[in-house]
């Protein structure tokens, strides 16, 4: 799974889809980590994202690298992560998180475990 967090890392951007009752719902994000084979994410519990995956918690990743046509496609399922050491690794991963977030124990801060079930690019 290396592979496919080093590219999202490159694109910088990557969109992460989830449902809205019947469509879809796309939106960027920025921040990505590895831990053991699963990828992670972040976002706070107030936002639309986070009462979609919790709702229905498969969801899926896409990505361009800019000024090519490489792209990537993970179909994944998110789980909320609770774990102290996971939540302070992306802090200190993905410092732009501590923008909205600057501990693990912040009021709102969410991260979730996306188990992956496919990956594909180009």
């Amino acid at each position: 799974m290396s592979m496919a967090c080093d590219f999202l890392k490159e694109c910088g951007v990557f969109y992460v889809l989830t449902l809205n009752g019947d469509f879809p719902a796309g939106r960027p994000f920025g921040a990505v980590m590895e831990h053991e084979g699963d990828l992670y994410i972040s976002t706070g519990d107030m936002k639309d994202v986070y009462k979609q995956l919790k709702l229905n918690p498969n969801m899926q990743i896409i990505a361009q690298k800019p000024g090519s046509r490489s792209w990537l496609r993970i179909d994944g399922i998110a789980s909320e992560c609770t774990d102290m050491v996971i939540k302070e690794k992306m802090l200190d991963e993905c410092p732009s998180v501590q923008r909205n977030f600057p501990d693990a124990t912040a009021m709102h801060y969410v991260v979730f475990k996306i188990k992956i079930v496919e990956c594909k690019w180009s």
